[in-house]
């Protein structure tokens, strides 16, 4: 049995269904178009049908038919009222300490997928992040925008760059992959498994890389918002109010009050995932 990136053990990798069904499809029609050479054009069409539901799933990041996904929170987190607040791209010397600021003046954890990249140019802060309790995840070495079409090679090579960095910073393992832009292929499932990494997406994204107005990213990420949503936001790359502020820093304040109005605890994805 393989051990993951922690040193425990773990079952062997399974392809998720739609992959296995694939693998067939791909078997029954190469038999048929052998017995049966006319048939070529439909079986054409048919691989190329699948091939176009396969990359549709790896555009949609809450897709969960390419490998297992986190979206929401376990239904023992939804029962503690929890939620998670986790930030990517980071980390950031402007952004990121006033992120840690406004966390620490509400007594709040949340998880920050750092770019092993930025961390290794500002280590202090990825220490900072761990000495005020927050979690770090992986977000890749590199966040290369062509991430999702990689081979197995280079998912290999970007994630486990990114996991042994992150380490060696904060002497953390992360237990939490996110992919760039939620976007991958069907190379990536079996790649996490062997690390020992969960894919994490989220339930409400405020696009906030793109928008700088303050009350439209705290309205996509309160819209119906309940307990077991996972919220992204971006301590990195992050888009600026039309006065020049980082629209994060402008939005978290009243996040966090409406979080609490709502009595919802915020936490690590760890905590929320670890049982009791």
């Amino acid at each position: 049995m393989p051990g993951d990136a922690n040193g425990n053990s773990q079952p062997a990798w399974r392809p998720a269904p739609l992959l296995v069904a694939s693998g067939l499809l791909h078997l029954a029609l190469l038999g048929t178009v052998c017995l049966r050479p006319v048939l070529w054009p439909w079986g054409l069409g048919l691989l190329l049908l699948n091939h176009l539901l396969i990359s549709l799933c790896g555009l949609l990041p809450r897709c969960r038919w390419l490998g297992p996904t986190l979206v929401r929170l376990p239904e023992a987190a939804r029962q503690r009222g929890e939620v998670a607040l986790t930030f990517d791209d980071g980390p950031d010397p402007e952004v990121t300490p006033q992120v840690l600021a406004l966390l620490a003046a509400h007594g709040v954890h949340a998880t920050f997928f750092c770019i092993g990249q930025r961390a290794a140019a500002h280590p202090e802060l990825c220490q900072a992040l761990v000495d005020a309790g927050h979690e770090v995840g992986n977000h890749g070495h590199r966040h290369p925008w062509h991430a999702s079409f990689m081979g197995p090679g280079g998912w290999r090579d970007e994630i486990s760059q990114g996991q042994a960095t992150l380490h060696r910073l904060t002497a953390q393992t992360p237990r939490f992959y996110r992919a760039v832009a939620g976007l991958r292929n069907p190379f990536l499932a079996p790649v996490l498994h062997r690390l020992g990494l969960q894919l994490a997406a989220w339930t409400r994204r405020a696009y906030d890389t793109r928008c700088g107005d303050p009350d439209v990213v705290l309205r996509r990420l309160t819209h119906r918002l309940a307990a077991g949503d996972i919220l992204l936001l971006h301590d990195g790359h992050g888009a600026r109010t039309p006065q020049g502020e980082p629209v994060v820093l402008a939005v978290l304040p009243r996040l966090l009050a409406r979080l609490a109005s709502q009595g919802l605890r915020p936490v690590t994805l760890s905590q929320a995932c670890t049982p009791p």
